[in-house]
């Protein structure tokens, strides 16, 4: 089951541990029908930057994948030129510029594949990253005047998935009843 936007940015504003810039009010996701969301899963990833970056803008799927809307998170870095850490072991699989960015794809294997621009690396395609290698140094340009930032994308397969869910634990809580010795009191 995929976690709508706004409820995404909610849970990661209350959290204790949490980044103060989360924005709360951004467009809701598209609904997804739970056959086809598949399991939200547990966090087993480490952040891509050091120290934990606060998020500047959070997943927003289109509903199409056609249709434009925010296939990743943008990460706020320490500073341009700020390393990227392997968020979890792979091979390079991509090194290049897309359209007018430099942009570097880790193959995660199991289908999962990580994206991140702007970023200068000095890797090659086959290259073994284990996770906190650094990987490459953010570059100026993606958030124009505002902090400097980092586009962290995710596929598995060919569909994108929200990067927060491999760093942050985004599965609902599940509320139980009271057990029957506390009714009783």
């Amino acid at each position: 089951m995929k976690i709508p936007t706004c409820l995404a940015a909610l849970l990661l504003a209350l959290s204790p541990t949490a980044p103060a810039s989360v924005p709360v009010s951004t467009p809701a996701a598209k609904a997804v029908p739970a056959a086809e969301a598949g399991p939200v899963p547990a966090p087993t990833w480490s952040w891509p930057l050091d120290p934990r970056p606060a998020v500047l803008r959070t997943f927003d799927p289109p509903a199409k994948p056609w249709l434009s809307g925010h296939r990743g998170v943008d990460l706020e870095a320490a500073s341009d030129g700020a390393a990227l850490l392997a968020p979890s072991a792979g091979r390079v699989s991509f090194v290049g510029v897309v359209v007018d960015r430099p942009v570097l794809t880790i193959d995660h294997g199991n289908g999962l594949r990580s994206s991140f621009e702007p970023v200068a690396s000095a890797l090659t395609v086959g290259s073994a990253v284990a996770e906190g290698d650094v990987v490459g140094q953010v570059q100026p340009g993606h958030c124009g005047r505002a902090p400097p930032c980092l586009h962290w994308g995710v596929r598995r397969g060919d569909e994108y998935v929200n990067p927060l869910a491999f760093v942050m634990d985004l599965r609902p809580s599940v509320l139980l009843p009271p057990l029957e010795t506390n009714m009783r009191g």
